[in-house]
């Protein structure tokens, strides 16, 4: 059975959707058959993916859930590329997430989609937006462990506190077997002196009480470079110093789940 992994943050701009896309990708490497699901309008992930050409979005299954409607078959919408499998997004998302604030029992819309396919994945991987709206909630509400992605940047820390609070209410109101996996640092450009001060901010604050990926991501233009090709670092810079670090995640993650 399949674990869930739900990659959030309160800030945008702080490599989430890379983080899904290069961690599936180093854990297809080590053996674990992946999917990853972009839960964001915005459909960053879609775009890492090169999907341009979405028949069937997320976006589309959630009101089929909504609306009661049976699921198309999974051939329909799991795609597929160089061993990992993804669930696409679309802006409907955003239509989607305004029509779950009038739905019952809303917070279990994207669990009907995804537990089913838990028997056929070692990890589903789940891209979100930057908020703690409705979307986020059914995320919450359907995974396991939550990986928090922060940025080593003053505004990125200052939502810190309130995702993890979200992430508790969620655990004790609809979730109860929600944990937070750990915090991932990424982004890191370890020459700069605020990198390290709030890099040692996380440790003295967290310490004990949340995990604290040991792995961090460095800020380098290979990232960059590889989203434009649509390439994950495993194929377009295996030897690069990030490809390394999403290596060493995975490695963690999988440790982790040990």
């Amino acid at each position: 059975m399949g674990k869930i992994y739900m990659v959030g943050a309160m800030k945008g701009g702080v490599g989430k959707s890379v983080t899904v896309f290069n961690l599936a990708y180093s854990l297809r490497k080590m053996g674990k058959k992946v999917l990853a699901v972009d839960f964001d309008p915005q459909s960053n992930l879609t775009t890492c993916f090169g999907a341009d050409d979405v028949d069937i979005s997320i976006a589309d299954l959630m009101m089929d859930v909504i609306e009661d409607e049976k699921l198309p078959g999974r051939e329909e919408y799991v795609r597929e590329r160089n061993g990992v499998d993804f669930i696409p997004s679309s802006i409907g998302l955003s239509a989607v997430e305004a029509k779950l604030r009038l739905e019952m029992g809303s917070e279990r819309m994207l669990a009907a989609i995804l537990e089913p396919l838990r028997v056929d994945y070692d990890f589903i991987l789940i891209d979100t937006s930057p908020s703690l709206g409705t979307l986020n909630i059914n995320a919450m509400a359907v995974a396991d462990e939550v990986i928090v992605a922060v940025n080593p940047q003053l505004l990125a820390m200052m939502g810190l506190q309130d995702f993890l609070k979200t992430v508790k209410k969620i655990k004790s109101r609809i979730n109860g077997t929600l944990e937070v996996a750990g915090i991932l640092l990424t982004m890191c450009d370890a020459r700069t002196i605020l990198c390290k001060t709030i890099t040692e901010q996380v440790a003295e604050t967290f310490q004990g009480q949340i995990r604290i990926f040991k792995s961090k991501i460095p800020n380098t233009v290979k990232v960059g470079e590889s989203v434009y090709y649509s390439e994950p670092l495993a194929e377009y810079a295996p030897e690069s110093n990030a490809c390394r670090a999403y290596d060493r995640l995975a490695g963690e993650v999988i440790a982790y789940e040990g």
